[in-house]
C-alpha cells in the first residue's frame, strides 16, 4: 500500500495532506465541528514529522539515541476559524515550520478547501524526552530548519 498518498507530501518545505470531511466530522448543522479541525491539524503535524523521518530514517534513529523515548507535545496553539467546511469537502491541511528553536518548533497550519483558507493556526510544539523538555537533536533541528528555509519568500 502506498502510504505517501495518505500521509501527504512535503513540497518546498510545506507539508500538504488531503482530508475528506465525513459525517462524523460535522455537527448538527452539517458543518465541520470546531474540534475536528484540531484532529485534522494533529494528523498534519504527525505526518509532517513522519515524512521528515521517512526521508531521513537515520535522522530519527540518531535522535532516539540522543534522547530516548522522545516525543513532540503541543505547548500552545492559537487558531482562527474563518469559514466553514461541509460534509464531503476535500480539504488540504498545510503544515510548515515557522520558527525552529533549541527545544521547540512553531508550526504554521492552514486548512484550505478549493484554494480558500478556512482555518489558520500556529502550534508551538516542544521536544521532550524522559518527561522533560530537551533540546531538539541537531540533525533533526537542521532538517526542520531546511524545510523552513525551502519555503518561498523565506531565507
Amino acid at each position: 500500500m502506498n502510504t505517501t498518498a495518505l500521509d501527504g507530501d512535503i513540497v518546498n518545505g510545506v507539508h500538504v495532506m488531503p482530508v475528506r470531511v465525513y459525517y462524523e466530522d460535522t455537527d448538527f448543522s452539517g458543518v465541520v465541528y470546531h474540534a475536528s479541525y484540531l484532529r485534522f491539524m494533529e494528523r498534519g503535524r504527525t505526518n509532517y514529522l513522519r515524512l521528515l523521518g521517512t526521508d531521513q530514517r537515520a535522522l530519527f534513529a540518531e535522535a532516539e539515541k540522543e534522547a530516548p523515548g522522545f516525543a513532540f507535545v503541543v505547548r500552545s496553539m492559537s487558531i482562527e476559524f474563518l469559514a466553514p467546511a461541509r460534509m464531503n469537502d476535500l480539504l488540504e491541511i498545510e503544515t510548515e515550520p515557522e520558527e525552529v528553536k533549541g527545544a521547540s518548533i512553531t508550526l504554521r497550519q492552514r486548512v484550505t478547501c478549493s484554494g480558500d483558507t478556512l482555518v489558520e493556526a500556529q502550534a508551538r510544539v516542544a521536544f521532550v524526552s524522559e518527561g522533560r523538555a530537551r533540546p531538539i537533536p541537531k540533525p533533526l533541528r537542521q532538517a526542520m530548519q531546511a524545510d523552513r528555509d525551502a519555503i518561498p519568500d523565506r531565507g
